[in-house]
C-alpha cells in the first residue's frame, strides 16, 4: 500500500513537472513574440524608407552623386507638380512647368518660394514622383526637400533640383513606353515645432528669472 502511494506521488510530481516546463515554454515564447513585434515596430520605419528607397515603390526617388554613364537619344518629359499647407502663407511653384531630356542627362530645374505673409515663416518640402514604378529610375543628384527653408516676409528664393533618368527605364516592360514623369513637392508649415520650442526656452527663461529673484530676496540685496 505504501509503494502504491510513493508511486502514485512521484507520478504526480512528474506530470506537474511537465506541465510546468511547458507553461514555463509557452511564456518565455510569448514574451519573445512581444518582444520582436516591439523592435519591428521601432524598425519598420526606417526599414520601409530604405525599401522605398532601393525600390522606388511609393514614387520614392534614388539620390545619386552623379551619373558617368552613356546619355540615351531617347528622350522624356518630365513635368513639375507643386503644392502648399493652408497653414502656410507661401506661394511656390516651378519657374518652368515641364523639361524634355535625354535619358541619362542631367537638367537643374528651378522652383520658386516666396513668403507672402507678414510673419516669418518655416516650411519643409516632401516629393514624389508618378508613375510610381518610375521613382527607381529617378535620380536626384541636388534637393531642398526635407530641409527647413525660412522666409522673411515678402522674400522669394529659388530652390533648385539637379536630377537625372536611368537610362535603364527603358529596359522596364512597364516603363520602356513612358512619355512623361510628374515630379511633385509639397510644402508643409514647421511653425508649430518651432512654437513649441519656443514656448519650451520661455518657460526655462521665466524659470531662471524666478530662481534668480528668490535668491536675491533670501540674501536681501
Amino acid at each position: 500500500m505504501s509503494n502504491s502511494i510513493d508511486h502514485n506521488t512521484k507520478k504526480s510530481s512528474t506530470v506537474e513537472g511537465r506541465k510546468f516546463r511547458i507553461n514555463a515554454t509557452v511564456a518565455f515564447l510569448c514574451l519573445g513574440f512581444v518582444g520582436g513585434m516591439l523592435g519591428l515596430s521601432y524598425a519598420s520605419v526606417p526599414l520601409y524608407r530604405i525599401f522605398c528607397q532601393v525600390t522606388g515603390y511609393g514614387g520614392t526617388t534614388q539620390k545619386a552623386e552623379d551619373f558617368t554613364g552613356k546619355i540615351s537619344e531617347k528622350t522624356i518629359t518630365v513635368s513639375f507638380d507643386s503644392n502648399i499647407s493652408r497653414n502656410l502663407e507661401w506661394s511656390f511653384k516651378p519657374k518652368d512647368r515641364s523639361v524634355k531630356l535625354r535619358l541619362g542627362e542631367k537638367v537643374t530645374a528651378i522652383f520658386l518660394a516666396k513668403n507672402t505673409g507678414d510673419t516669418i515663416s518655416t516650411g519643409e518640402a516632401t516629393f514624389n514622383v508618378s508613375p510610381q514604378a518610375a521613382g527607381q529610375y529617378f535620380n536626384k543628384i541636388e534637393c531642398f526637400c526635407f530641409t527647413e527653408q525660412t522666409l522673411k516676409p515678402g522674400e522669394m528664393v529659388e530652390m533648385p533640383v539637379l536630377f537625372f533618368i536611368d537610362p535603364d527605364i527603358e529596359n522596364d516592360p512597364f516603363l520602356k513606353n513612358a512619355e512623361i514623369i510628374t515630379l511633385s513637392y509639397s510644402f508643409y508649415s514647421k511653425e508649430k515645432e518651432i512654437d513649441e520650442d519656443a514656448k519650451t526656452t520661455n518657460l526655462d527663461s521665466q524659470t531662471e528669472t524666478s530662481t534668480s529673484l528668490t535668491a536675491k530676496l533670501k540674501t536681501g540685496s
